[in-house]
């Protein structure tokens, strides 16, 4: 391996310690201090809404991995760059260091809630990774050490032995304080052993039982009920938020007669209830898999604002997580009968961290973006043409009721089928509606009806099946489903941007 080449393993090692690091600080500081991060929550924030339906259509719930990936491959090459600049003028490499730590610190400054010690992770760990870049190129073989002008050294190459013992020193101490970072973590994390050790109030109103013949039978579709683990994730927060719920507090203010302020503690002595309801993206492509139905307990939100006394020229409530995020909510939507949730408990445990513990909002009928904020911390209670929310910043429609959606899940996509009859099936929605039909088509031919599951409510998914006589060679299926307002899925085929996608699913199969 050339001088060069060593030069760039030198800059990589020094970036590879330098997060390591940062991140054991961080620990110590603010999880969300880390620089990885900082600057991952910054882009995502910057992050135009075409490039985060691509990022969501290619990677699915996996996005901010993807992301995650793709920053620690750009900071390698970078830091790559730098060892060798720094290899023959140190000033240059030195700099592309300290740009990088700057980077880091203002985006952890500009996070919400930032203390003032956000800074701290990232500018010590720069420091400590200019001093193991400067320790590696001291080291390279036939090199002189790094200076900070550009008088030339006397030539006083160590030795490759030299430089390789310097460099697994420098990827052992980046690796014990990468695993530190994750020991110490793991000792101080007391939220995730609080959330074990929660025992759910029971509720005031429990769900009603599900009813016989919920699931259509068809094998391979979904359950009717997604698991906890399984469900979707889609949400701005590139690290989870770790929230402590004894310190938790809700803030109800804006256009109210009365603010209020509530903790977890209130919520658990109230009359919580329990209801069925399907959740979906606006990201959600035709025939996705971003959507998911639970049952969930909470308070109903409109027992809150009740207590508040909305002033008569409110139209919205703007709720806040704790990472910042904000949604748009129409105030009908949180004082109407439906059960508008500030919930605390997902299929009879408490909230899972990733789906927003201690407590998120649940809001049939309407996409998340505009609805289902995790870690929810403020409510204020204003008028659209007032306040806007993060998404509606981005291009995104201010209100969002979800649309009359089906999808085949069996078959999936480019099967390959015996011959004779075959059972299809898959799920719809149309929440706060539900569905009373569900239609399918085999190629061009005529639609025709499917078999529907039973009702839970018109807020959950409807599971449907069809049987075909399948013959021999390539064919279509199509399926659309028809809502208790008489309206058709449309085959219009819209985009997810403003206000969620349009279109018929379809399937392409080969029958043997």
């Amino acid at each position: 391996m050339g001088p060069r080449l060593l030069a760039a393993l030198s800059g990589v090692l020094a970036a590879a310690t330098t997060l390591a690091v940062a991140q054991f600080i961080a620990v110590l500081v603010s999880p969300q201090a880390a620089p990885l991060i900082a600057v991952g929550g910054a882009f995502i924030d910057a992050t135009p809404p075409p490039l985060k339906d691509f990022a969501i259509a290619t990677f699915g719930t996996n996005d901010k991995l993807a992301l995650l990936i793709s920053m620690s491959v750009v900071i390698a090459g970078v830091a790559a760059v730098a060892g060798v600049l720094a290899r023959r003028r140190w000033v240059l490499g030195a700099g592309i260091v300290l740009v990088l730590a700057i980077i880091g610190a203002v985006a952890a400054a500009a996070r919400p809630s930032a203390s003032a010690l956000a800074v701290v992770p990232s500018l010590v760990g720069g420091a400590v990774g200019l001093i193991v870049l400067r320790i590696l190129l001291s080291r390279l073989p036939g090199a002189r050490a790094p200076q900070l002008s550009e008088e030339r050294a006397p030539e006083h190459g160590l030795g490759r032995r030299s430089f390789l013992t310097a460099a697994l020193v420098t990827a052992a101490v980046a690796a014990a304080a990468g695993v530190g970072a994750q020991l110490l973590g793991a000792a101080t994390q007391t939220v995730e052993a609080a959330r074990r050790a929660l025992r759910l109030p029971t509720p005031f109103r429990k769900a009603p039982a599900l009813p016989a013949g919920v699931e259509s039978g068809v094998a391979g579709a979904e359950p009717f009920v997604t698991p906890n683990d399984g469900f979707y994730r889609i949400d701005t927060a590139l690290a989870v938020p770790q929230v402590d719920a004894a310190s938790w507090r809700l803030r109800v203010h804006g256009l109210v007669e009365e603010e209020l302020e509530i903790s977890f503690q209130d919520l658990l002595e109230a009359d919580l209830v329990e209801s069925w309801v399907t959740l979906t993206c606006v990201s959600n492509v035709v025939g996705g898999d971003l959507a998911g139905n639970a049952k969930w307990l909470g308070l109903p939100i409109r027992e809150l604002l009740a207590r508040a006394r909305p002033t008569a020229d409110a139209d919205m409530v703007l709720s806040t997580s704790i990472d910042g995020f904000t949604a748009s909510t129409p105030l009908a939507a949180l004082t109407d009968d439906r059960d508008a949730l500030l919930a605390i408990g997902m299929n009879d445990e408490p909230l899972p961290a990733v789906h927003g513990y201690p407590v998120r909002m649940v809001v049939p009928g309407l996409y998340g973006f505009v609805s289902a904020t995790k870690w929810v911390v403020d409510l204020e209670v204003t008028r659209y043409a007032d306040a806007r929310a993060y998404w509606t910043d981005r291009g995104w429609s201010e209100r969002g009721p979800i649309k009359t959606a089906s999808r085949i899940e069996v078959p999936g996509p480019f099967a390959r089928i015996p011959a004779g009859q075959v059972a299809i099936g898959g799920t719809a929605w149309a929440q706060q509606r539900g569905i009373t039909a569900v239609e399918v088509r085999v190629d061009n031919g005529d639609w025709a009806p499917a078999t529907l599951a039973t009702e839970a409510s018109v807020d959950t998914w409807r599971q449907w099946s069809f049987l075909w006589d399948a013959t021999p060679g390539l064919h279509q299926l199509t399926v659309r489903a028809t809502d208790a307002t008489d309206e058709v899925q449309t085959a219009e085929r819209v985009d997810t941007v403003p206000d969620g996608a349009t279109g018929q699913h379809s399937v392409s199969v080969t029958v043997e």
